[in-house]
């Protein structure tokens, strides 16, 4: 089932080069439904116990010890969800868009599919860096060719931020890989190395500044808030819905475990840079006029949350981290296609132009709320239990951290439901004033959004539990490694 998994995109992407026009977004539709379904069947005879699951392993470059090993576990299988729940929704937001060269559009970002996916369920170091690498590509070209004003400036500053934090990542896998008695990338066989903290904190960093960038948190994040804008939305979509979710994945799976005491040596700067940027992204979204440069600011400061929570590596901490991706993904897309719905509509994404929409279109203006108040993390939403279980593992690290994230989680609240009241509610004037509803594509987008806010927040025991085991033993694993090396 991996196989499968893995391969149906690329195989996908393919075909769809072979066919022209319109109707490849059908297609790509098809297809990316149909991966659904894979992943559904899969979670469907998932034991939810700490194993690896559906592991595939086939010798790959012998003479290096490379694999292609790849399977899932529970802290694998919710970043799978969040892939292959968000690509399909992600093709239907771009319904009414008509872009040029479709099958190639449509064909990257199920190539792209491909290499998340290898990224959340490799078991080889190596295979995790070209899954790293395979992802990075289309969305470039995807930037690059159908982005905005200013895009081919943007991408580059984009591509070169996160290659050169690849190149890190690289290097640190190639040292850890000479490292291993049988020169194997096998995660387990990295794992069972042992080096003193003087060489953890420089294997740390190998990695955390490739993570850093791709999440990204404070001050590794200046290359977000332009790509984000420029991008095309279902671009922007897959950055901040999924892409990012690698780097806090990568974090999870790879830096702290390889590098435990290294991380313990590092924790509090990565915590307090997590702080800042939270800090930081909030203040500046206050300031946005452009609503898709306020949705980017803000997922800053979700991000930095998120972060904060793993580096606090508590149960709680990454438990809440686990839930709060696939909220993240799904609330920050939801908020991204309704600017996009307006902006098509009315030819700006200007804050300060828009007001009264909520008159001519009431199930968009019903829809944004309720996409607002996952955001924003009310009770009986997606939003609430990952925030809540990441705040309570930042308290087990410090109360003056967590005093500090909470009072810009409130910021949060204020700049969105501003947000809200300047576009949907007040006077009307010449843009707005026959603002038409939405229909269509547009409206089962909208309805699947707001169902998997409400279903997740009103039941989220199915993904904890999911996730539960895996987190439990994998910290256990790490605080054994520390105690052992005192």
């Amino acid at each position: 089932m991996t196989v499968i998994l893995l391969f149906l995109p690329l195989l996908a992407a393919l075909v769809l080069l072979f066919f022209k026009g319109q109707n490849v977004k059908n297609i790509a539709l098809f297809f990316a439904l149909a991966e659904l379904v894979v992943a559904a069947v899969m979670v469907s005879g998932f034991h939810a116990d700490a194993s690896y699951q559906y592991v595939v392993d086939y010798p790959w470059i012998i003479d290096f010890g490379i694999h292609f090993k790849a399977g899932i576990d529970g802290i694998s299988m919710i970043t799978v969800i969040l892939t292959t729940v968000l690509v399909p929704l992600i093709i239907l937001s771009t319904f009414k868009h008509n872009y040029n060269n479709p099958s190639a559009f449509y064909a990257l970002i199920l190539f792209m599919q491909t290499g998340l996916l290898l990224v959340f369920t490799a078991m080889d170091a190596f295979l995790f860096y070209v899954g790293w690498e395979v992802a990075l590509i289309p969305i470039y070209f995807i930037c690059a060719l159908w982005g905005g004003e200013n895009r081919v400036k943007v991408t580059i500053k984009f591509f070169i931020y996160t290659f050169a934090g690849s190149l890190f990542m690289l290097l640190g896998i190639i040292y850890l890989h000479l490292q291993t008695p049988d020169k194997s990338f096998d995660i387990q066989s990295i794992y069972n190395l042992k080096f003193d903290a003087y060489h953890q904190g420089w294997i740390f960093w190998a990695l955390f500044i490739a993570f850093a960038i791709k999440m990204p948190i404070f001050p590794f994040h200046t290359w977000q808030p332009d790509t984000y804008t420029t991008a095309p939305t279902g671009g922007t979509m897959m950055l901040s819905g999924i892409m990012l979710k690698m780097g806090i994945y990568g974090v999870i799976r790879w830096l702290i475990p390889v590098a435990p005491l290294g991380f313990m040596h590092w924790q509090s700067t990565a915590i307090i840079l997590s702080v800042i940027g939270i800090v930081y992204a909030s203040l500046i979204a206050f300031n946005q006029k452009d609503g898709k440069r306020l949705i980017a600011y803000s997922s800053i400061a979700h991000v930095g949350l998120i972060a904060a929570g793993i580096f606090a590596w508590n149960i709680q901490g990454v438990q809440g981290a686990m839930i709060q991706m696939l909220s993240h993904g799904i609330n920050v897309i939801g908020l991204f296609f309704v600017i996009d719905i307006i902006s098509r509509r009315i030819n700006t994404r200007d804050i300060g132009l828009m007001g009264g929409i909520a008159k001519s279109a009431p199930f968009l203006a019903a829809s944004f709320i309720i996409i607002i108040m996952g955001t924003v993390a009310l009770p009986l939403t997606n939003g609430f239990i990952g925030e809540f279980l990441l705040m309570n593992g930042i308290y087990q690290y410090n109360i003056w951290l967590v005093a500090i994230a909470g009072l810009t989680i409130i910021f949060g609240a204020v700049y969105m439901l501003r947000m809200y009241k300047q576009i949907m509610q007040g006077e009307s004037n010449s843009l707005t004033a026959f603002f038409p509803d939405v229909s269509g594509s547009e409206k089962i987008f909208l309805i699947t959004i707001c169902a998997l806010i409400i279903l997740i927040g009103v039941y989220p025991e199915p993904l904890q539990h999911l996730s539960e085991a895996s987190v439990t033993n994998l910290i256990e694993q790490v605080n054994q490694k520390l105690i052992s090396a005192k």
